[in-house]
């Protein structure tokens, strides 16, 4: 199989459990899973599915020569994502808004319920071990360390928004080692320059007041189509478009429905004023210290330049906003 990806270009997969798996319909699903949850109506025409950042994770770490175990743990990664992403911490309500840890919460059952364990012992592997993070440091590890899915997502939101280019990302991927289950820069230069462009893409976009307003329109929508019981929370496990299909038929019969889903489509007015306001709300909030080579030591950027350390004090608390729409 030959793919085209936005970062890594063409993408030659010939490994047999691996074809298996993105033809099953639980990878396939992703394809009308949006990264980001519901972002068009706030910046139109960055569009980036959890399929392409699944195969993107895969590509990476086959590229650095992980185990087949580690490229189909990355492969798999996102696969219990519901619809709308990250927006299902909101839609649900269950506390998780802070850290976006639902779908994480579910992962383990959720891929043990789907045909993804069949497949893996068709071909000799143990689903356990591939669903155990520790097994795989370079796929997973937690803020502000690099890995596979931070690398691949952010590279993937700078060319998309056309921070970067891909060439800039093929460079920014060329300066990055692996030695001891770690990703280290191999300059200073390097992962300084790459830690600032994280940094960007946190405040103006995975964190910043657009996504907010996504977070907040899409919960508030589809919590609201829930209780009146216009979608089910097993819709909300299929598609973004299914899901929209459901309660775009309710649009005409029901004016709260209507108000809000303009809301979720950034169609009525806003501002973010902690004095006054009618909603109160969290996003995650991500930056990350790469290690690096620096005088023949692998050192952290905050290590070198000690202002990084207050770069990440900050940057790791989650971000709120007040929001007060104008009707």
């Amino acid at each position: 199989m030959q793919l085209k990806d936005r970062i890594y270009g063409k993408i030659n997969i010939d490994e047999l459990v691996v074809l298996e798996l993105i033809e099953s319909p639980t990878l396939k699903r992703l394809k009308d899973i949006d990264q980001a949850g519901y972002f068009f109506p706030f910046f139109p025409n960055t569009e980036r599915s959890r399929y392409e950042h699944s195969l993107g994770v895969y590509t990476l770490l086959n590229r650095y020569n992980t185990s087949l175990e580690e490229q189909i743990a990355g492969l798999i990664h996102d696969v219990s994502h519901s619809a709308f992403s990250h927006c299902i911490d909101y839609i649900l309500n269950t506390g998780s808004q802070k850290d976006h840890s639902h779908q994480d919460n579910i992962f383990d059952d959720y891929v043990k319920k789907s045909e993804i364990p069949v497949i893996l012992k068709k071909h000799g592997l143990d689903v356990d071990y591939i669903l155990n993070d520790r097994n795989f440091p370079l796929k997973e590890n937690n803020l502000p360390d690099l890995c596979a899915d931070r690398i691949d997502y952010s590279l993937r939101v700078a060319v998309t928004f056309k921070e970067i280019d891909q060439e800039k990302a093929i460079k920014i991927l060329s300066k990055l080692k692996v030695e001891d289950n770690k990703w280290f820069f191999i300059d200073y230069e390097s992962a300084r320059e790459y830690a600032e462009l994280f940094f960007k893409l946190n405040e103006n976009y995975h964190a910043g007041i657009h996504s907010a307003l996504m977070f907040n329109g899409v919960g508030e929508t589809m919590h609201y189509a829930l209780k009146k019981g216009y979608i089910t929370e097993d819709d909300l496990y299929q598609t973004d478009k299914i899901v929209l299909q459901k309660v775009r038929a309710h649009l005409e019969e029901d004016e709260r429905l209507s108000l809000l889903y303009d809301r979720m489509n950034n169609k009525v007015g806003y501002k973010d004023d902690k004095q006054d306001y009618d909603i109160h709300i969290f996003c995650k909030s991500r930056v990350v210290d790469p290690l690096c080579k620096y005088k023949n030591q692998i050192l952290r950027v905050s290590d070198i330049d000690r202002s990084w350390r207050e770069v990440m004090k900050n940057g790791l608390v989650p971000k709120e906003y007040f929001i007060k729409y104008e009707k």
